[in-house]
């Protein structure tokens, strides 16, 4: 074999014999890639750059698989089982995820507009800058989960549990997050514009710089949140608790104040 390798060299010259083998390796592993579009699906499955829009994969056990930038829109994985799966990138539009389980799952970049999470346990799931808008999330488990400048536009988080999860600088305008349990979560710069937050749970949760302009907080919990600097022109607060909420004006608000910082 190394005399045939030393032959070819002769023949065609160093350079062109490493091109040569650059172009095969890279061919071998694109025909690798695509074969991998046909493997069974099983835990740690890597479908990367795949074509699965309307795929049929409720119910199945895929912890742990690699689905980076692959098409699953419209695709019906409702009540799999789904921990650790990468979803980078990945085009998950309508897709149904309804009561599936995504324990630190990856959705960073990932464009999931429509998408189904009602009743899914998203607990310390990565889902930065993805595109959520109109997402249903109702009852949803998201408790430490990072949501940094995720767009959910219009989006239903019903009585969801983002409890301590990062929402800093996400857009949440027009999002119906009644009854959901935000305590302690960070959404510093986040737009809540003519957001529902009625009876959401806010304690000590950090809303500096966030804008809840024409926000509906009535019976919110906010004690022991920050306001400060946010903007709340139109936003309505009659019921709410406010227990030593710190204000937008840095006032700490006394114990047992309600609807006003009083």
């Amino acid at each position: 074999m190394p005399e045939v390798y030393n032959n070819i060299v002769d023949i065609l010259g160093p350079r062109r014999v490493a091109a040569s083998l650059l172009v095969i390796v890279f061919l071998v592993a694109v025909g690798q890639a695509q074969a991998a579009c046909d493997d069974p699906p099983e835990r740690g499955v890597l479908w990367i750059g795949c074509d699965f829009s309307g795929r049929d994969l409720s119910g199945l056990n895929l912890r742990g698989a690699v689905m980076m930038r692959t098409n699953l829109s419209g695709a019906d994985l409702s009540g799999a089982r789904l921990d650790g799966v990468d979803f980078t990138f990945a085009d998950l539009r309508g897709a149904n995820l309804a009561q599936a389980r995504l324990v630190k799952a990856n959705f960073v970049g990932s464009r999931a507009q429509g998408v189904d999470l009602t009743d899914s346990d998203l607990s310390g799931a990565r889902m930065d800058n993805a595109s959520m808008q109109g997402a249903k999330l109702s009852a949803a488990r998201l408790p430490g989960a990072s949501l940094y400048t995720t767009d959910l536009s219009g989006a239903i988080l019903t009585g969801a549990d983002l409890s301590e999860a990062n929402l800093s600088r996400a857009i949440l305008d027009e999002t119906d997050l009644s009854g959901a349990d935000l305590s302690r979560a960070r959404m510093e710069r986040a737009s809540l514009e003519d957001a529902n937050l009625r009876g959401a749970k806010l304690t000590k949760a950090d809303l500096e710089s966030a804008s809840l302009l024409y926000a509906d907080l009535r019976e919110t919990d906010l004690s022991e949140a920050s306001l400060v600097n946010a903007r709340i022109d139109g936003a309505r607060f009659e019921g709410a608790r406010l227990d030593y909420t710190l204000w937008v004006d840095r006032r700490r608000c006394p114990r047992g104040a309600q609807s006003t910082c009083q």
